[in-house]
């Protein structure tokens, strides 16, 4: 029922937000801007998404060997495609994450180990994109000059900022009770692994270009799509709107992040002086790109082993 109930707000959230997005959009307007060349831009999108994908699986085997859920390349960029299938094409509860701990769980190494991978490296990726942010902050307040998109910027990159912060001087603490305490147990052991792994010799470096690299890739992405339709935005504007974007829409309270994507692209297009509609027109291509990189993850999985194995079951 508590699944059902979360599904349902999702679908909601993203429906409401999508007719407030939408509203600024002329579909006519856009479809008379897609010609040929656009889809060459928009065939480098999916191959960058591709790309975006594997270095994501290179940065989750990295961290995965040190949870004690070891996984190979091809294992590891095998799960993440299917992971993007039921992250952009299903209304579900069960999403991309969740998918992935089944996987892993179930090639034997165990839910503890396959939850602990995916979370750390979940909060790797939103500490990096913290980072990110606030490196570029200072060409972000030059283009953004609405005192309001400034104060809101800043607020979501500080309690990003913040967030990582804490969870690394958690995993820092010599506290005995954190290590026995059914609340804090689990988030001390990842944290105590992100704090190995990221200040390692051998992982840290690596998983330093892997992150960088996902997060420049997702920018390289609206790119394309922005030179598919010919928007009026330069590169420097989308590499310093995108990654703002990108951390709202880690906010689990859509389906596939499809309506809270569409309607910060637009405030964030707005608060930039670029047209609003812009930026909707970029969001839903750059959504539908990743629901065609989602459906072909389906088919991954679809001809998966895994498949065989029985259906998805994921402790609460």
């Amino acid at each position: 029922m508590r699944k059902i109930l979360l599904s349902t707000i999702k679908v909601l959230v993203s429906a409401a937000l999508l007719y407030l997005a939408l509203r600024k959009v002329s579909f006519s307007e856009l479809a008379s801007r897609i010609n040929v060349a656009s889809l060459v831009w928009i065939g480098l999108a999916i191959a960058a998404l591709f790309l975006q994908i594997f270095a994501g699986a290179l940065r989750w085997r990295e961290i995965s060997t040190d949870c004690g859920a070891p996984l190979t390349t091809t294992q590891a960029a095998r799960f993440n495609l299917i992971g993007s299938f039921f992250n952009q094409t299903l209304p579900s509860s069960i999403g991309g994450d969740a998918v992935r701990l089944w996987l892993v769980a179930r090639g034997g190494a165990g839910w503890r180990a396959a939850t602990y991978s995916i979370f750390v490296d979940r909060a790797i990726g939103l500490i990096a994109l913290a980072l990110i942010i606030f490196a570029s902050l200072p060409w972000s307040y030059r283009l953004i000059d609405d005192p309001q998109g400034r104060a809101a910027l800043l607020f979501v990159d500080f309690v990003a900022l913040a967030g990582g912060a804490g969870f690394l001087v958690l995993g820092r603490l010599n506290w005995p009770w954190l290590k026995r305490w059914w609340g804090t147990h689990h988030l001390y052991a990842c944290a105590a692994i992100a704090n190995r792994v990221i200040f390692s010799r051998t992982h840290g470096p690596k998983l330093a270009v892997l992150s960088i690299l996902v997060h420049v890739l997702a920018v390289v992405i609206a790119w394309c799509i922005v030179q598919s339709i010919a928007a009026p935005v330069r590169f420097g504007q989308v590499f310093q709107l995108i990654p703002p974007v990108m951390l709202i829409t880690m906010l689990p309270i859509s389906i596939a992040g499809w309506g809270v994507r569409e309607a910060t692209m637009g405030l964030a297009f707005g608060y930039a002086g670029l047209m609003t509609a812009e930026g909707v027109n970029v969001s839903l291509l750059f959504g539908a790109v990743s629901f065609i990189v989602g459906a072909v993850g389906g088919l991954v999985w679809i001809f998966s082993a895994e498949k065989g194995s029985g259906p998805i079951q994921v402790p609460d």
